[in-house]
């Protein structure tokens, strides 16, 4: 029976530091590359895909958060872990790990700052899509 996955449990690690607590969106893409060269095997898996790690964070100027993270090693390939169900030691068919390296890049559009909010919890946010360098692994065995 497939595990179907929740909106609560999921732990985003980059290099090897657990940033769930700072993120609120953590998605894998997939789309059709632009590349002029297509091989013959690509072709027949039905073309080249381009994979990306899209996620929406909130703004920290904190040297051990995510966002400063960005502002300080943009351009870096570094390794990641989505666990979509949570888990974060051991994958499973219940706990699976997605693993993957990303290049760091800063956002197009917003990076600091942002909105007035009346909330005394409110905070700015900021959206990044990270290219991913080939296409992200699958785990659901140890």
């Amino acid at each position: 029976m497939a595990t179907i996955i929740g909106t609560r449990k999921t732990i985003l690690k980059v290099g090897g530091t657990d940033y769930s607590a700072a993120v609120s969106k953590c998605v894998v893409t997939s789309d059709k590359t632009d590349d002029a060269f297509v091989s013959f095997a690509d072709a027949l898996a039905g073309g080249r895909r381009d994979y990306k790690l899209a996620l929406t964070l909130r703004q920290n100027t904190a040297a051990d958060s995510l966002w400063y993270y960005i502002w300080s090693s943009a351009g870096t390939d570094v390794a990641y872990e989505f666990w979509p169900n949570g888990g974060g030691t051991t994958e499973s068919a219940d706990t699976p790990k997605i693993t993957g390296t990303v290049t760091i890049t800063e956002p197009n559009g917003d990076l600091v700052g942002g909105e007035a909010n009346r909330s005394s919890t409110a905070v700015n946010i900021v959206e990044v899509e990270w290219q991913c360098t080939d296409k992200p692994t699958l785990d659901i065995t140890p």
